[in-house]
């Protein structure tokens, strides 16, 4: 009888336990969904975020993109383009200045005495953010430090970007050395459109000379490896500005431009902010130069210049093309994306006459 007893008691006990696996088992499932987060279009944990449309400067997606803040050797994207519109021999070997030996941070340990040529040099800079190279370069494109920030600063205008100031061609740390997310993408984006900068900045490695054996440089950018179409540009940390990266993708002929300041995970950020951009935004072909294109009103004119535009599909629907004279004026929603000269031909009846 005890023995029964037992059984029965060891029986209820294993259906117990079976019994509160299952619950368990359900309460997991039911629990899993509230633990996803869904990914949307353009969220970024940066402090600061700008990605951007090479071509046209459109942005496509932004975050506190205009508040001033440090940029670390990001920097070294203004001191190439920097060198590269203001120095054209860049297949001469110049002497290294000796202020540019045993500079602080990053380096690729440049020596008294050598000598190498400023395209190398960029890739140092570029590759493996030589603060060195970038010494170098600032000498012997300037004479100083301080005639080549001023250099940047002039650089920077041009292109755009007016609510950055550069002190120096490495990005160390400095309270009067800032830029934004935006502007940092506008000299991005102008930096782009130059072949050698691109040709320099989406090498995975490269050699050069060195004084004992040649540099093997290996770039930083773990995206020239992981995504599709990667063409640069530069990664930047120091433990006052935090990690900041710009990042470009081409697809299809359409280059987009992202940087991320001040963002810990900021290549995986980076690869989906330009995945998200290509996903959504296409070049879109608005005008084809000396085609007959019709206005909203049914006026037609010919093209004399070719126009095409990042758009969405719902954005496409959204255009206001109108022909005013021999002008053109393309909106999207209430904001003119494009003003060009045209052929007015009337509404194409006979008898219309150009006005």
């Amino acid at each position: 009888m005890n023995k029964k007893i037992w059984l029965r008691v060891g029986a209820w006990l294993l259906a117990m336990v079976v019994l509160a696996g299952f619950l368990a088992g359900v309460s997991l499932i039911t629990r899993v969904p509230t633990q996803i987060t869904l990914h949307a279009a353009g969220e970024t944990s940066a402090r600061g975020m700008c990605t951007m449309d090479v071509a046209t400067g459109r942005v496509l997606f932004a975050h506190n993109a205009d508040q001033a803040m440090g940029m670390a050797s990001t920097t070294k994207v203004v001191t190439a383009l920097t060198v590269l519109e203001n120095y054209a021999d860049l297949d001469t070997k110049v002497p290294i200045p000796d202020a540019a030996v045993g500079i602080e941070g990053s380096s690729i340990y440049l020596q008294k005495g050598e000598q190498l040529t400023v395209r190398e040099l960029l890739y140092g800079l570029m590759l493996r953010s030589g603060n060195d190279a970038a010494v170098a370069l600032a000498l012997t494109v300037a004479g100083s430090i301080d005639a080549f920030a001023d250099l940047m600063n002039q650089t920077a205008t041009k292109h755009g970007a007016t609510k950055s100031h550069f002190t120096n061609p490495h990005g160390l740390d400095d309270p009067e050395h800032y830029t934004t997310a935006r502007d940092l993408a506008k000299i991005s984006a102008a930096a782009l459109k130059n072949p050698t900068f691109v040709e320099i900045c989406s090498s995975v490695e490269k050699r050069i000379d060195g004084v004992d054996c040649p540099r093997v440089l290996y770039n930083k950018n773990k995206l020239l490896k992981s995504l599709d179409g990667c063409i640069g540009v530069k990664t930047g940390y120091t433990k006052k500005t935090g990690r900041s990266f710009v990042g470009a993708r081409e697809v299809n002929g359409q280059k987009i431009v992202c940087v991320v300041l001040n963002c810990g995970p900021m290549f995986p950020e980076t690869a989906q902010l330009l995945r998200d951009a290509d996903r959504l935004y296409h070049n879109k072909v608005i005008l084809q130069k000396e085609q007959v294109f019709t206005a909203g009103d049914g006026t037609k004119g010919i093209a004399l210049a070719d126009f095409a535009y990042p758009l969405t599909e719902a954005e496409l629907a959204d255009l206001n093309i109108a022909i005013n004279g021999n002008l053109v004026t393309i909106k999207l929603g209430e904001t003119v994306i494009y003003t060009g000269e045209v052929v007015n031909i009337g509404d194409g009846s006979a008898g219309a006459n150009a006005r």
